[in-house]
C-alpha cells in the first residue's frame, strides 16, 4: 500500500490595526515616515500572497469604521476622517512560536516575493485612501513610535476574514 499525503498550505497576508494620534518611524535616528491622526498598519507577507489579498485588506483598512463620530460612537473610516495611514513591513507577524523559545520565520515571504508586494500594498492602500501613505523601509531595523488612540488595536488575515 502507497500513502500519499499532501500539505495543503493556504497562505494569509496579515496587518495589525493601531488608531492613532500620531506615529513616526526612524532609521538611525532620522525620521523617514511620519503621520498625525489615522492609522498605523504593521504588515506582514506570506509566502502564496498575491493581488486578491492586498485588494481585500486595503479596501478593509480605508472603510473600517473605527473613528469617533460626533456622538462619540466609533462610526467614521479613516478615509471619511482624512486621517493618515504609516505601513511597516513586519515579518514578525508570521512568527511560529510552536517550539522552543526562539521563534521561527519560515513562514514569512522571502524578499523577493514580499518587496514587490509591500510595494504593491502601499500603492493600493494610497489608491483606496485618495492620497500618499507613509512608509518605514522594507527590511531596515526601524525604531517606531506610536501615541495609540483609544486604544484601538485590530488584527486582520486575508484568509480569516472575520
Amino acid at each position: 500500500m502507497i500513502y500519499i499525503c499532501f500539505l495543503i498550505y493556504i497562505s494569509a497576508m496579515r496587518v495589525i490595526i493601531q488608531r492613532a494620534l500620531s506615529a513616526s518611524v526612524e532609521i538611525e535616528k532620522k525620521v523617514i515616515g511620519s503621520i498625525h491622526s489615522g492609522l498605523l498598519v504593521f504588515l506582514g507577507i506570506e509566502e502564496g500572497d498575491d493581488e486578491s489579498d492586498i485588494e481585500w485588506l486595503t479596501r478593509k483598512i480605508v472603510n473600517m469604521r473605527i473613528f469617533n463620530d460626533s456622538s462619540g460612537v466609533m462610526n467614521l473610516s479613516v478615509r471619511e476622517t482624512g486621517g493618515d495611514i504609516l505601513v511597516i513591513s513586519q515579518f514578525t507577524l508570521f512568527a511560529s512560536t510552536k517550539k522552543g523559545n526562539r521563534p521561527s520565520y519560515i513562514r514569512a515571504a522571502c524578499p523577493d516575493t514580499a518587496i514587490p508586494l509591500y510595494q504593491g500594498f502601499i500603492e493600493h492602500l494610497s489608491l483606496d485612501l485618495g492620497k500618499k501613505v507613509s512608509t518605514g523601509k522594507f527590511g531596515a531595523m526601524m525604531t517606531v513610535n506610536l501615541i495609540n488612540d483609544g486604544p484601538v488595536t485590530l488584527i486582520l488575515d486575508s484568509r480569516n476574514k472575520e
